[in-house]
């Protein structure tokens, strides 16, 4: 089946090419703001993850030239190491007046530099765990967005909030993004790395840290022995803890002297 013969609407067709967690959580927040998806690509068109993302739209599964022509929407959801290649293979099927994104938080629409058409960047700003979780957890978060204006309007359908981040600043926005995300994982693992408290303990407390700094901002939301001043208790933890946590501690305990204004303070004991 072509796609060109689908009965879908003019203007909201959308050919999807990454059918992954950013791909199909953006495609079903997407087809829920009135985008009908009409194409499914990968690697492999006989793919399991292709096949179940076609069935689950009711659309085409293919290859990537394949379901982007005829769309009015090309969305490229694939590791950042393939969005030009994927570009490039798409290049003569897109239409002009086609609009191809990619969803990249590092990469800008230089990434997209061999579409012959109009381009640009949407990077949701939130963890997607799985394609259906992701739909629903997109409402309300954050989007940085780049290029073509009609991004905006996409992050709007979605429920999103779109804010712009030029080309050059991308990158230090991802390392951002990964800090405020993955590294707070990596945090909880060093909870459990200290004790044999449950992590689920110190939720709570990690939500109202959270809630102060949006409220405070970072350096009114801050407390703890750092921040007093309190060295011998620094000194203790590192003592009471696994040497192997130490270093990962020390590096933070410095970076949060300087949010407090006690750099000098803590030298010594976090050298």
């Amino acid at each position: 089946m072509a796609l060109t013969e689908s009965p879908s609407p003019r203007g909201r067709r959308l050919a999807l090419v990454g059918p992954g967690r950013a791909g199909g959580a953006v495609a079903g927040a997407l087809a829920a703001g009135g985008w009908t998806v009409v194409g499914v690509a990968g690697r492999d068109a006989d793919a399991a993850s292709v096949r179940a993302t076609a069935q689950r739209f009711g659309a085409v599964a293919g290859d990537p030239a394949t379901v982007v022509a005829g769309a009015d929407l090309a969305v490229i959801a694939t590791p950042d190491r393939a969005i030009e290649a994927v570009a490039g293979a798409i290049a003569d099927s897109v239409a002009p007046d086609t609009l191809v994104i990619h969803l990249s938080g590092a990469r800008g629409v230089e990434a997209l530099e061999a579409i012959p058409a109009r381009t640009g960047a949407l990077h949701p700003l939130q963890t997607l765990p799985d394609p259906i979780q992701g739909t629903t957890r997109l409402a309300g978060a954050y989007a940085a967005v780049a290029g073509d204006a009609v991004v905006e309007d996409l992050a709007n359908d979605m429920g999103m909030i779109p804010f712009r981040v030029a080309d050059e600043d991308r990158v230090a926005y991802h390392a951002a993004a990964c800090i405020a995300s993955n590294h707070l994982v990596t945090l909880l693992a060093q909870v459990e790395g200290c004790t044999d408290v449950p992590v689920a303990a110190f939720l709570p407390l990690m939500q109202a840290t959270l809630d102060n700094v949006a409220d405070l901002g970072t350096r009114g939301a801050l407390t703890g022995p750092v921040a007093r001043g309190d060295v011998a208790t620094v000194r203790a933890h590192l003592d009471a803890m696994p040497v192997t946590e130490r270093p990962a501690y020390a590096a933070m305990a410095r970076r949060t002297a300087v949010l407090a204004g006690r750099a000098d303070e803590f030298a010594a004991v976090l050298t």
